[in-house]
């Protein structure tokens, strides 16, 4: 699998090559956001490669340029315009540059989309691939109609073991901040029988690990007949030989069921983590998010997972700077924090969203400088707890999956999603293996190798 990566240093030289009747193009694609986006860039660039178009390693020497773009964040948001930005000037000088659009920058209203940047050739919803297609064919680029996931990175020209598989597209929750169901719609479940023979197709190229994705993972299954939910999938992927491990993101606190944890607790290549976003510690906060739950629920919730799976690691997500917050209800997200002790938080300053919910009722009436002094605060709660957790690792021997190297030594992740990095000379990719923890940080551990465990 190609790597997939940002870059801003631009010159393409536009050489179209030909085998037999059909174009071979050098593409490149940049890819911001959630692991959705990730996950079908990938998708887009295996079966660019199985019809034999070839990989760039950067803008500056593509003949097509995909942008998979995310506007969650304002920050996001402005980094893809400045990225088109560049692509105009690119475009102007190489008419020849071919340049696709998709992610959540695309929705309903392509009309005015094409005219803030007419230089681009193709705009297309998340996961529309029939309109991928149907622009090949017209370009002379032969597209496959079958997609399969692909390997989630590539560090050393070889194919991850871990595999990120879309099980549900969209999102029917409409919190009061969120752009996405707008951009991607309403929940739409794949069958679970598809899914079964593409897992076990990608563990017969090699596959140990597989997660499986959602904007809400916990809905999967409510639309399709029979209603079989994830914990039903859970339990048929399971039971496929040679899968080593199987997580899944991300779950909403409301929807997530008993049934779901007492089937991860039970199974055991389901891999003890989870990522449960709160958004805030403050009731009235979440009401205004339109979360659909309190702060006592997330907690007796929290409290149930953590007894059922002992184990378990657990991360969240916390937005500071909501319309409204006050002083004291951001105390209360602090406090709820060093309550729970989370091993993650992704921590964000709300920026309003065109079109939601939030942009419509809500007045941005946080500063910006408030917001940054919030979120610098969490961030220093969180290292100190996560190094105090961490710190219990010390000493102790993890099991790892080896994904690849960076700068020289080789990296994996525990079942609890722990990173962990190590050297050694032998060939380690794909491979499970024995650590022994030998230092610890926030943000990753060391080791050494004590045994191979396959």
């Amino acid at each position: 699998m190609p790597k997939i990566e940002q870059a801003t240093k631009i010159k393409p030289y536009n050489q179209h090559r030909r085998e037999g009747n059909s174009v071979v193009l050098r593409y490149f694609i940049w890819t911001i956001g959630c692991q959705m986006n990730k996950a079908e860039s990938q998708q887009i660039a295996g079966y660019l490669d199985s019809v034999g178009h070839q990989a760039a390693t950067s803008f500056s020497n593509a003949d097509l340029v995909i942008l998979n773009t995310c506007v969650v964040r304002q920050s996001a948001e402005n980094k893809v315009l400045g990225t088109l930005g560049l692509l105009k000037g690119l475009k102007n000088k190489h008419p020849n540059l071919q340049i696709l659009v998709t992610g959540c920058l695309v929705d309903s209203d392509t009309q005015e989309l094409k005219r803030r940047f007419p230089h681009v050739d193709l705009l297309f919803k998340p996961g529309d691939y029939p309109e991928l297609i149907a622009w090949g064919q017209k370009q002379g680029i032969p597209i496959e109609q079958r997609l399969l996931s692909y390997a989630r990175n590539d560090t050393r020209g070889a194919p991850s073991p871990c595999a990120l598989i879309p099980i549900i597209q969209g999102c029917d929750n409409f919190c009061s901040y969120c752009i996405v169901p707008y951009r991607r719609g309403r929940e739409v479940s794949r069958p679970p029988g598809e899914i079964v023979c593409e897992v076990e197709e990608l563990v017969g190229r090699g596959i140990k690990e597989v997660t499986l994705l959602g904007q809400n993972v916990d809905s999967y299954g409510h639309d399709l007949p029979g209603h079989p939910d994830l914990a039903d999938l859970l339990n048929e992927l399971n039971s496929i030989d040679d899968i080593a491990r199987i997580r899944f993101l991300t779950s909403h606190p409301k929807d997530i069921s008993l049934k779901l944890i007492d089937t991860v607790a039970s199974l055991n290549k389901v891999c003890e983590h989870l990522e449960l976003p709160v958004q805030a510690g403050d009731d009235d906060i979440l009401r205004a998010m339109r979360r659909g739950y309190t702060v006592e629920r997330y907690r007796e919730l929290v409290h149930t997972i953590r007894r059922k799976i002992p184990q378990l690691s657990l991360s969240t997500d916390i937005i500071v700077g909501f319309p409204g917050e006050t002083e004291e209800q951001f105390e209360h997200s602090l406090s709820l924090l060093k309550e729970m002790r989370f091993d993650v938080v992704h921590v964000a300053a709300y920026s309003p969203r065109p079109g939601t919910i939030a942009w419509r009722e809500y007045q941005d009436n946080i500063p910006s400088e408030v917001k940054r002094e919030r979120l610098h605060k969490i961030e220093e709660l969180q290292t100190s707890i996560v190094s105090e957790i961490n710190s219990q690792l010390q000493g102790r021997q993890v099991e790892v999956l080896v994904e690849g190297r960076k700068k020289g030594k080789w990296f994996g992740r525990t079942r609890s999603n722990k990173l962990v990095f190590f050297e050694d000379a032998g060939d380690w990719v794909a491979q499970l293996a024995k650590i022994q923890i030998e230092k610890t940080s926030p943000w990753s551990l060391r080791g050494e190798v004590k045994k191979i465990i396959n």
